[in-house]
């Protein structure tokens, strides 16, 4: 009797040991908002589009002024002129089903209108499949929504877009 108490209590000990530990945080995906860091350096926000056209990220919080780095990659496997990507970040109030109808226009500069780059905060030039690129910027210092969008004719029209809200 004294050796199967002994047993349970151990059994017991060894189950409960696990139970106190948290899982890991959750990856960043469309319905995790990239949230702001602690750390002082850049932070690095991944970002995805494939042939489906969608990002899989759709909102990125950041503080006024943080230094950020968004690196773009192109998952799909359909040629760039078939079905490129681009990470576009306007400035605050511009409308941006105004700036992607002239970005379908601009064909020969990669569907990036170079008359309409003031109103543009950065952004990342169109890739092709299994490319990467990358831009460092700070936020904006004054809080607000920041539209990004992929300029590709249609993406944008299907939902290809996402904000990076500055608090």
């Amino acid at each position: 009797m004294k050796t199967r108490l002994l047993i349970s209590s151990a059994l017991v000990a060894l189950i409960c040991a696990g139970c106190g530990q948290k899982d890991p945080a959750p990856a960043t995906t469309a319905a995790t908002p990239a949230a702001a860091p602690a750390s002082s350096g850049p932070r690095t926000i991944e970002i995805t589009a494939g042939d489906n056209m969608k990002y899989n990220v759709t909102r990125i919080d950041a503080a006024a002024g943080e230094q950020i780095t968004v690196v773009l990659t192109n998952t799909g496997a359909q040629p760039k002129e078939v079905m490129g990507h681009n990470w576009i970040l306007l400035k605050a109030g511009v409308d941006a089903e105004a700036f992607d109808k002239a970005a379908s226009t601009a064909k020969e500069n990669e569907y990036f209108p170079p008359a309409l780059a003031n109103q543009v905060i950065e952004h990342i030039p169109l890739l092709g499949p299994r490319k990467s690129g990358e831009v460092t910027f700070k936020a904006p210092t004054t809080p607000g929504e920041y539209t990004f969008l992929c300029s590709f004719p249609a993406h944008f029209a299907v939902g290809m877009k996402g904000v990076l809200v500055v608090k």
